[in-house]
């Protein structure tokens, strides 16, 4: 599950690669994304725009938690979103974070893990949104993880969506076509970038 992430492009950037109107505005470097934070996200097939939303999917039934990821497309709370091209989005990252399995044996504590394209430095993750009464909220598509995230965390990772014609795809293709994209990035466009190592055990004792 990927709960961190940085946009650290800018509006201009997003608006060539993208295609997108970002109506005369900046936005500033977001070096850690947590859920909960807002982050810029691009929606609207025909004249994409940037929008600033909330991640986290509002809760619903026995789910207590906003949900930030999406794997299982097969549920009833995620068809009407991928269903209608109007509800989908992409989420802008410079890189991702996953978090390493085992904790660093000197602090019992888990190292985060960057990962980024090695040919582009600004991506999209495929993202569905949609309005509460407190604003829009998005989350993004997880699918099994590929070799060069597997080895970090098995279980899962984005949806990655290349600047271009995947992108645009995302934003127009029918729910079947959106089905589709939920499979891994290939390894060879793929690099880990960093690894933040934990507080020191002294640091944790201060």
């Amino acid at each position: 599950m990927c709960n961190l992430y940085r946009m650290t492009s800018n509006a201009q950037a997003i608006a060539a690669l993208f295609g997108t109107d970002v109506g005369g505005r900046n936005v500033p470097a977001f070096h850690e994304i947590y859920p909960g934070h807002e982050a810029p996200v691009l929606i609207g097939a025909e004249d994409t725009r940037l929008e600033m939303m909330q991640w986290g999917w509002p809760p619903f039934g026995q789910v207590k938690r906003p949900i930030t990821n999406v794997r299982n497309l097969a549920s009833p709370m995620w068809r009407a979103a991928l269903a209608d091209s109007a509800r989908r989005c992409l989420v802008p990252v410079t890189e991702f974070s996953e978090w390493s399995a085992e904790p660093d044996p000197a602090t019992g504590r888990k190292m985060k893990h960057w990962f980024a394209l090695r040919d582009q430095p600004l991506f999209a993750f495929a993202g569905v949104w949609r309005p509460t009464a407190d604003g829009p909220r998005f989350a993004f598509l997880t699918c099994a993880a590929n070799r060069i995230v597997g080895a970090v965390h098995p279980k899962a990772m984005p949806v990655i969506l290349r600047p271009g014609e995947e992108a645009r795809r995302w934003l127009s293709t029918d729910a079947q076509g959106a089905w589709a994209m939920q499979r891994s990035l290939a390894d060879d466009l793929m690099h880990e970038v960093a690894i933040d190592d934990p507080p020191s055990a002294q640091g944790l004792l201060l």
